[in-house]
């Protein structure tokens, strides 16, 4: 938008904190060059245009925004002479995308001195060369620190995902090789007892209902339930007593297995009244490697499964086989972010997952999005963590209006007042050194700012944290092109 054109006076450029160490030919220049502009109440630039002019207010009232999700954020208002803003960064050329990263308007009429971006940089260089080095290192070391600790810590993360993965792995890996063995134990126990019984005189019958009675005993085990400790004890009790007074020994040995089969003394039963009593207790002890054996293959599919899960939830997390952009299940990825993190969960923190199961899915960037859950909730377990205490970790999702809510919730002891304005600055961390980067939430607030167009924000009080990402339900664009992380760029000075 232009303004009115308006005489430029080098006495008032002069006056002002930003020129006012220029010499006259100095000041002559920026007159002759530049132009001072008047502009009615209303938009100045926006946000993405090209940056062409650098704005520096000699009169009125000025308000920075930007655009975050749906809504336009304040960031600054001033009515001080002298504050800029707009092309501050032309001098770096063209090795940074000229661009506004913010919207100016001003609420009362307000004159502008605007200098064109080409002119503002030529005048840098050729009157602070050393300035502009200094500021050029400055802003260039700062993006290569930034891109080199934000590799760290993405390493770093891949290597807690790692070992957590391999942490979870290992126990149904140990598992099933671990019954896998002792199957092959047992498969042989039962061949020697199948021996046993073909030596001896059975009646037809009498084989044909035990072989029966050993079918629906494996159909039995696939249906048993789990008791309660005081119900197990009792049961055990009470088959050991029967196992007794019929004769077979070690019954407390045999007991806790058909307990955990879910076998009773009726079954028993049937199987003293299929035999004679001098065979009864071969019989029983070929059925129990029959229970044994499928406890053992359950535990082997269960430990299988397990692994399968893991994997098929490392996929999900890492989303390696599916597009980068793409509709989303938010739930399926905050529940696979879990199971990577789970190692990381003790036993004093209890998880509650509080899901609208009625949300639809989102599009978005579902890898990048997990590493926005993972940085959230490692930072709520860290925080319970440091207090040793009991916690609980909340993970929430609801509507509200057009955005989708999830919100990660811990009762840690809270983020300090004196910190608040800076948990989301880079390279800022509350964590020991070699802890933390102090990048993880920085990472977060671009992946939802800039990728997803959404909000982020938090609310802090002892004992209730809550991490509060909002995304949009539906985008304008449904193929956006796409756009490598940067770092965020500085907000106009003022």
């Amino acid at each position: 938008m232009n303004g009115r054109p308006m005489p430029c006076s080098q006495e008032e450029l002069g006056s002002l904190f930003l020129f006012e160490k220029l010499a006259p030919d100095q000041l002559a220049r920026l007159c002759r060059e530049g132009r001072v502009e008047e502009f009615a109440p209303g938009p100045v630039y926006g946000e993405g245009d090209a940056a062409t002019c650098f704005y520096v207010l000699l009169e009125g009232t000025l308000v920075l925004s930007r655009r975050i999700g749906d809504y336009d954020v304040e960031i600054t208002r001033s009515s001080g002479r002298g504050v800029y803003a707009g092309a501050f960064q032309a001098y770096l050329g063209d090795r940074l995308r000229q661009v506004y990263n913010s919207s100016l308007q001003v609420i009362a009429p307000s004159r502008f001195f605007v200098l064109p971006a080409e002119t503002f940089a030529a005048i840098m260089r050729e009157w602070f060369p050393m300035a502009v080095h200094l500021l050029e290192g400055l802003f260039f070391g700062a993006k290569s620190t930034q891109e080199a600790v934000g590799q760290r810590e993405r390493l770093l993360a891949l290597g807690s995902l790692s070992a957590g993965l391999t942490h979870e792995l290992n126990n149904p890996a140990t598992a099933a090789v671990r019954a896998t063995s002792a199957l092959r134990e047992r498969v042989a126990g039962m061949r020697h007892k199948l021996g046993i019984i073909a030596a001896r005189t059975y009646r037809r019958d009498s084989l044909e209902t035990l072989i029966d009675v050993q079918e629906r005993t494996a159909e039995r085990v696939a249906k048993a339930t789990t008791l309660s400790p005081l119900e197990a004890s009792d049961r055990e009790d009470t088959l050991s007593d029967w196992l007794e007074d019929h004769g077979i020994g070690d019954g407390w040995q045999l007991a806790p297995i058909f307990v955990q089969a879910g076998l009773d003394t009726d079954w028993l039963d049937q199987i003293a009244a299929t035999v004679d009593a001098d065979t009864l207790e071969g019989a029983v002890r070929w059925l129990n490697y029959t229970v044994e054996t499928e406890l053992l293959m359950n535990e082997i599919e269960e430990s299988t499964h397990r692994v399968s899960t893991l994997v098929t939830a490392a996929k999900q997390y890492s989303q390696l086989d599916r597009a980068p952009y793409q509709v989303a299940n938010v739930h399926e990825l905050l529940d696979s972010t879990l199971l990577m993190v789970s190692a990381k969960i003790g036993p004093h923190i209890t998880v509650v997952k509080d899901y609208d199961r009625s949300l639809p899915k989102i599009p978005a960037y579902p890898s990048e999005l997990n590493q926005v859950w993972t940085n959230l909730i490692d930072n709520a377990l860290s925080a319970m963590n440091s207090t040793g205490a009991d916690g609980t970790l909340t993970v929430r999702t609801a509507r509200e209006g057009d955005h989708l809510l999830v919100e990660i919730c811990d009762t840690g002891p809270g983020v300090p007042a004196e910190i608040r304005d800076r948990v989301f600055d880079p390279f800022f961390t509350t964590k020991p050194v070699g802890e933390g980067t102090g990048l993880g939430l920085d990472i977060s607030w671009r992946i939802v700012i800039n990728k997803h167009n959404g909000d982020l924000r938090f609310h802090s009080v002892p004992g209730d944290t809550r991490f509060q990402v909002r995304l949009p339900l539906a985008s304008a664009d449904p193929h956006p092109p796409e756009t490598p992380e940067t770092p965020q760029e500085p907000q106009e000075p003022t």
